[in-house]
C-alpha cells in the first residue's frame, strides 16, 4: 500500500518514474505557501504599526528567501501518506493495514513526527497539517434560527385563537364600518398579539446563543502534547495529525492514533462501542479511538485522524446538544403554570357564558346607549362582530391568566446567572445546577487544590530519623544519592524539559511531582536524565486515589545479566508499613523493630502536624537468579519528605460564610488525620479547642461502620481523612438518605461516582480529569473553594429571583380575573380591553421577567438558611405580600369601575382609560415591592441594577405613549395632568401598604 497522499488534483502514483514529478510539485507548493504565509505576516506587521501610529525604523529593504528549503524553520512536512489509509487504521482497528503502512514506527517517520520530540512548533507547519488532514472539530447541526422561535410562540393554542378572532373582527368590523375605520379593533389586537410573540422569541432566541456559546466553552479541554522536545497544554481543538499526546488517567482521548509507550493503560470505550470492559492499549493492540477516556495507567500516542475523518467526529456532527433541558425548579413552575391556566380557562368560560347571555338578552348597549342587540332587528353582522368581541375578551383573559412568564424569568434567570457564574470562574454545564445549589445543606469538599493553593514546596527531609538541614547533597551516602535519583527521576509522570544548558528547566506534572522534581534538580543537584538513559522500565503501578502509591520496576541497559529494583513512592504510613528496614544517615542499612518504627510514626505525625503532605521512598533489589516482580514488602525505607501546601487566602472567610449561611462543611482528603486536623483548623471547619473523637474519621473506619451506625454519626462528622473515592460516595448516599442537599467537590476519575450522585457535582477546572468534568455539573475553573461559596450564592439568588417574579405575576393575575369576572357579571361589561390586557401580558410576563430575574445576589442572601428539599415554591411571606396588594389593587379598579364617573366627573371612555392607566402603573410601583420579600427598604441596591431602571423607564413611557398618542389602538382617551397625577397617587400607595404588611409576622 502506498504512503503517498493522494492529492484530489492528480493522485500520486506508486511508480518510482513519478518520484521527480512529485518532489517538484512540493517544492513548488512549498514555495507558493512560503510565498503567501510571508505576504500575510508583511500585512499583519502594518497593520500593527498603523494601529500604534508610529514610524517602523528599518534598513533600506528586505530580502526574503522564499525558496529557504534548508531553513529548519520555514521546512513544512510533505506529509506524503495517504489520507484515508491513515484514517482507517485506528477506526477499523486492523493490524493488518497497520502493517501494509510500514506500523507505527514508519506513519510516525512519514508525518515527520520525532517520537520523543514530537513536531516542529512553527505555525507554518501546523497550519500545513490543518491544510492536508483538516482541523479538530466537528461540524455541528445548524442552530435554530429567529424564524423557528417566532413560529414556536405562534404555536401557543391560546395565541392562534386570539388571531383567528382578531382575524374574524378585522373582517366583520370592515365590512360594517368600512376600511378606514373597521379596522382598528382587529388590527389592534393582531398589532399586540405580533408584539408579544417577537418579544418573547427575541428573549428566547438571545438565551439560546448564549446557552449554544457556554456549551462550546464547555467544549474546550486542554491537551498535553509534545512539540520540539517541549510538553505543554493546547486546546482540543489545535491538535493535528502527527501530534504526541500524552495520555494520563481521567484524560478524554482527543484524535483517533496509535499508542507509542506508557504502562498499564486501559481505556474505557463504552461511549464509541458500548462495551463497558476496559481495554488494555499496548503494542499488540495500539488502536486509540477518539471521545473514549483513559481509567488507568499513562501513556503517549500519536494523532493519525482528528476531527470528521475520526468515527468520534462523525457521531458528534448528528447530535444537536439539548438546550432546552427542564431543570428541576422548571417542572414545578410548568404545573404551577398549568393549574393558574385551568382557573383562568375556568373564569373565561364563566365571563364568556355571562357576557353573551347579556347580549342576547338585550342587557347590553352601545357606546351611544343603545341596546346592543334586538331580536329581529339587529343585523347578523352587528351580532357576528359583537360576539367575536365578547370572544376575543374572553380569550384575552386566557391569555393574561396564563403565567407563560414563569418559565420565562426561570430561562433569563439561569442565562443571566450562568454567565456571571463564568466571570466568577464557575462554567455551569447543566442547567439544573444553578438552582439546586440554592437549596444546598452540605458541602463536601477536597483539601488539596481546594481550600490549598496546590502549590507543592518540599520543606522537610528525613533520612532514617534523622532531618536533614541545609547543604544536604554532602551529608547524603553516595549509595543512598544514587536511589534517591532512580526513585524521583524514574518513578515520575513529571517531566523536566531544559533546551539547553544555560536555560532554567521547566518542570511539568502534577504539583506533588513538581515539587519533588524541583526539590531534587535545585536542592539535591540531581541530573534526572541519566537514570532515564541507563534503565529501562520493565513494570509501571501507577499511582491512584485508592492505592495512593506508585511503584517501578527497573533494570539497568547492559549486555550482561543485572539485578533488578524496585522503588516505590506514596503516603508515608502506607510506604513505612511496607518496609523492614530502613537507610541511615551513613548509607547503612538498619532493621526497623518496634521502637524505630514509632520513632518514624511520630516524625510523619509532627510533619502532619504542621499542615505537611508526607511522600516515602523505598527500595529493594531483586537478584538476577529471582523473578523479578513489583516487590510490596520487606522494602527497604530511603526517606520521607513534606510538602507544604498552604491554605488559600480567603478561604477561612468563605467558610464561615457557608457556616453562618446553614450550610455544612465537610473535608474529604486522602491525606492522613494529623495533616486533614491541622489544615481543618486552619480553614476553620474545627474549632483547636473541641473535642474531635465524632468530628474527625478515617475512610476505613467510616466504611466499617454499619448502616445505622453511619446514619447516627453522619452529621456530627466534618472531617474524613484518608478517604477512598467509595467512601466519598458512601457518605454522599447517607448525606442524601438524612435529607441533605449535597453538593460535592472532586477532581479524579474515581470521583465521578460520587459527582454523579450527589445533587451537585463540582469538578475542578485546572486539576480535574475529563472524566470528572464529565460527571459533574459545574466546573470550578480556579479550583478555589471561594468559587464555591461563590456559585452557593448565586445558586440562592436564582431561587430568590424567581420567588420575586412569582410574587409579582401572581399579583397581576389574581387581580386582572378579579376586576373582569366581577365587572363582567355585575354590568355586563370588561372593564379592560384585549388590547389592553395584551400590553399588561407584555409588561408582566417579558419586562418583569427582564426586570427581576436579573438582580445581583446580595450578602443578605448568606444569612437564611438553607431551602431544602421541602420548602414550597410560594412561601407564606409571598402569600402575604401578593394578597395584600391584589385586594388592593382589586378593591381600587372596581371602584373605578362602578363610581369613577360619579368620583372625577368624567366620562366612561375616560374612566376605562383611568382603570386601564391606575392597572398598569400599579404593576410598575408593585415591581419595586417584589425587589425585596422581606426587608422592608426595597430601594436598598436599587442604584447597582441598570436593568431594572432601565425596564421601568421604558414601561413607563410606552405606557405615556399608549395613553396619549395611540387612543385608536388602545382604546383610551388622553388625560390630563391632574388625572395622571390621581393614577400615579393611587399606584404609588402600594408602596406604604406594602412597608405596613411586611410588619405582620407569618
Amino acid at each position: 500500500m502506498s504512503l503517498r497522499y493522494h492529492y484530489p488534483i492528480e493522485p500520486a502514483m506508486p511508480d518510482a518514474e513519478d518520484a521527480p514529478v512529485t518532489k517538484i510539485r512540493h517544492r513548488r507548493w512549498r514555495s507558493v505557501f512560503a510565498a503567501i504565509y510571508s505576504a500575510g505576516t508583511f500585512v499583519s506587521l502594518y497593520k500593527k504599526v498603523i494601529s500604534k501610529k508610529k514610524i517602523l525604523r528599518s534598513l533600506s529593504y528586505v530580502a526574503v528567501d522564499i525558496h529557504g528549503n534548508n531553513s529548519t524553520d520555514d521546512h513544512l512536512p510533505s506529509l506524503c501518506v495517504d489520507q484515508k489509509a491513515l484514517a482507517e487504521v485506528a477506526r477499523a482497528k486492523s493490524l493488518e493495514t497497520l502493517s501494509q503502512l510500514g506500523g507505527v514506527t514508519q506513519i510516525a517517520a512519514s508525518l515527520e513526527t520525532d517520537e520523543k520530540d514530537g513536531i516542529s512548533a512553527n505555525e507554518a507547519g501546523l497550519a500545513h497539517r490543518i491544510n492536508v488532514f483538516g482541523a479538530n472539530r466537528y461540524q455541528k447541526p445548524p442552530t435554530k434560527s429567529f424564524l423557528s422561535f417566532i413560529y414556536e410562540a405562534f404555536k401557543d393554542t391560546t395565541i392562534v385563537i386570539l388571531l383567528v378572532c382578531a382575524i374574524l373582527s378585522l373582517g366583520f368590523g370592515i365590512k360594517q364600518h368600512g376600511i378606514e375605520d373597521g379596522w382598528y379593533d382587529g388590527g389592534s389586537i393582531i398589532f399586540a398579539v405580533f408584539l408579544v410573540v417577537v418579544v418573547s422569541a427575541v428573549s428566547n432566541f438571545k438565551q439560546n446563543r448564549q446557552f449554544e456559546k457556554l456549551s462550546n466553552e464547555s467544549s474546550d479541554i486542554r491537551v498535553e502534547v509534545v512539540r520540539g522536545g517541549r510538553r505543554q497544554f493546547i486546546s482540543v481543538f489545535d491538535v493535528v495529525v502527527g501530534d504526541i499526546v500524552r495520555l494520563k488517567i481521567g484524560d478524554q482521548i482527543p484524535a483517533d492514533g496509535l499508542f507509542l509507550d506508557g504502562h498499564s493503560l486501559k481505556v474505557d470505550e463504552s461511549s464509541m462501542t458500548g462495551e463497558s470492559d476496559q481495554v488494555e492499549i499496548n503494542g499488540s493492540n495500539p488502536f486509540v479511538l477518539s471521545g473514549t477516556k483513559v481509567m488507568d495507567g499513562f501513556g503517549t500516542m500519536i494523532v493519525t485522524s482528528v476531527g470528521m475523518n475520526t468515527a468520534w467526529g462523525e457521531m458528534m456532527s448528528s447530535i444537536n446538544r439539548e438546550l432546552d433541558e427542564e431543570t428541576p425548579l422548571q417542572a414545578r413552575l410548568n404545573k404551577l403554570t398549568s393549574f393558574i391556566g385551568k382557573i383562568g380557562l375556568a373564569v373565561a368560560i364563566l365571563v364568556l357564558a355571562v357576557l353573551l347571555i347579556r347580549y342576547f338578552t338585550g342587557n347590553t348597549k352601545d357606546d351611544k346607549g343603545n341596546r346592543g342587540y334586538i331580536k329581529g332587528k339587529t343585523k347578523l353582522d352587528s351580532i357576528m362582530n359583537s360576539v367575536v368581541d365578547i370572544m376575543s375578551a374572553a380569550i384575552t383573559i386566557v391569555v393574561v391568566a396564563i403565567p407563560e412568564g414563569l418559565p420565562l424569568a426561570v430561562t433569563l434567570t439561569l442565562a443571566y446567572s450562568m454567565k456571571q457564574m463564568m466571570a466568577d470562574h464557575a462554567m455551569v454545564r447543566k442547567l439544573s445546577a444553578c438552582e439546586t445549589m440554592g437549596s444546598a445543606t452540605t458541602i463536601c469538599t477536597d483539601k488539596t487544590g481546594t481550600l490549598t493553593l496546590n502549590e507543592m514546596k518540599v520543606t522537610e527531609f528525613w533520612l532514617g530519623k534523622e532531618f536533614m538541614k541545609d547543604s544536604i547533597t554532602s551529608e547524603i551516602a553516595p549509595n543512598v544519592h544514587k536511589l534517591l535519583q532512580q526513585a524521583i527521576a524514574l518513578n515520575t509522570t513529571a517531566n523536566v524539559y531544559k533546551p539547553n544548558s544555560s536555560s532554567l528547566a521547566e518542570i511539568s506534572g502534577s504539583p506533588t511531582e513538581k515539587a519533588i522534581l524541583s526539590w531534587a534538580v535545585l536542592d539535591l543537584a540531581m541530573n534526572l536524565d541519566e537514570p532515564k538513559q541507563n534503565y529501562q522500565l520493565i513494570e509501571v503501578a501507577a499511582f491512584n486515589s485508592e492505592k495512593k502509591r506508585s511503584g517501578v520496576l527497573i533494570r539497568r541497559n547492559s549486555k550482561s545479566a543485572s539485578a533488578t529494583h524496585v522503588h516505590w513512592k506514596g503516603a508515608a504510613e502506607m510506604i513505612v508499613a511496607m518496609c523492614s528496614q530502613y537507610y541511615d544517615i551513613s548509607g547503612t542499612v538498619k532493621a526497623i523493630d518496634d521502637g524505630e518504627r514509632q520513632e518514624i510514626g511520630n516524625i510523619i505525625q509532627n510533619m502532619a502536624a504542621k499542615s505537611l503532605r508526607c511522600i516515602a521512598f523505598a527500595h529493594t533489589k531483586i537478584p538476577e537468579e529471582m523473578k523479578p516482580v513489583l516487590e510490596e514488602s520487606r522494602l527497604t525505607l530511603l526517606g520521607l519528605v513534606g510538602l507544604k501546601d498552604p491554605c488559600r487566602p480567603g478561604v477561612r472567610i468563605a467558610v464561615e460564610s457557608c457556616i453562618d449561611a446553614g450550610v455544612n462543611i465537610k473535608m474529604i482528603t486522602g491525606d492522613n488525620v494529623f495533616t486533614a486536623k491541622a489544615i481543618a483548623i486552619e480553614c476553620g471547619i474545627l474549632k483547636p479547642h473541641e473535642d474531635m473523637n465524632e468530628s474527625v474519621i478515617e475512610g476505613v473506619q467510616f466504611r466499617n461502620y454499619s448502616p445505622e451506625e453511619r446514619m447516627a454519626k453522619i452529621n456530627k462528622i466534618r472531617v474524613m481523612a484518608r478517604s477512598s473515592p467509595f467512601d466519598k460516595l458512601l457518605m454522599v448516599q447517607c448525606l442524601k438518605q438524612n435529607g441533605h442537599v449535597v453538593a460535592v467537590t472532586g477532581d479524579g476519575t474515581n470521583d465521578a461516582p460520587a459527582l454523579k450522585e450527589a445533587d451537585i457535582g463540582l469538578s475542578m477546572g485546572i486539576q480535574g480529569t475529563e472524566v470528572a468534568k464529565e460527571s459533574s455539573d459545574i466546573v470550578i475553573l480556579d479550583d478555589n473553594f471561594t468559587s464555591v461559596v461563590t456559585v452557593l450564592r448565586w445558586g440562592r439568588c436564582v431561587f430568590n429571583n424567581i420567588q420575586k417574579f412569582i410574587q409579582f405575576q401572581l399579583t397581576v393575575n389574581i387581580a386582572a380575573l378579579a376586576i373582569n369576572f366581577i365587572a363582567a357579571t355585575s354590568s355586563g361589561e370588561v372593564p379592560l380591553t384585549a388590547v389592553q390586557l395584551l400590553w399588561v401580558n407584555l409588561i408582566m410576563d417579558t419586562f418583569g421577567a427582564l426586570a427581576l430575574a436579573t438582580e445581583r445576589p446580595t450578602n443578605d442572601l448568606m444569612t437564611k438558611t438553607p431551602v431544602g428539599r421541602s420548602k414550597p415554591l410560594i412561601s407564606n411571606i409571598m402569600w402575604r405580600n401578593l394578597i395584600a396588594q391584589a385586594l388592593y389593587q382589586v378593591a381600587i379598579l372596581l371602584t373605578l369601575q362602578f363610581r369613577g364617573e360619579s368620583i372625577f366627573g368624567v366620562d366612561e371612555k375616560v374612566k376605562k382609560t383611568l382603570i386601564f392607566n391606575t392597572f398598569v402603573l400599579c404593576q410598575v410601583f408593585n415591581e419595586f415591592n417584589a425587589r425585596k420579600l422581606e426587608k422592608k427598604n426595597i430601594f436598598q441596591g436599587l442604584h447597582k441594577n441598570n436593568l431594572f431602571l432601565g425596564i421601568i423607564g421604558m414601561t413607563i413611557i410606552l405606557q405615556v405613549v399608549m395613553v396619549e398618542f395611540l387612543q385608536r389602538f388602545a382604546n383610551t382617551q388622553r388625560l390630563n395632568c391632574g388625572q395622571w397625577g390621581t393614577c400615579i397617587g393611587i399606584a404609588a400607595l402600594s408602596w406604604p401598604l406594602g412597608w405596613l404588611v411586611k410588619w405582620i409576622p407569618v
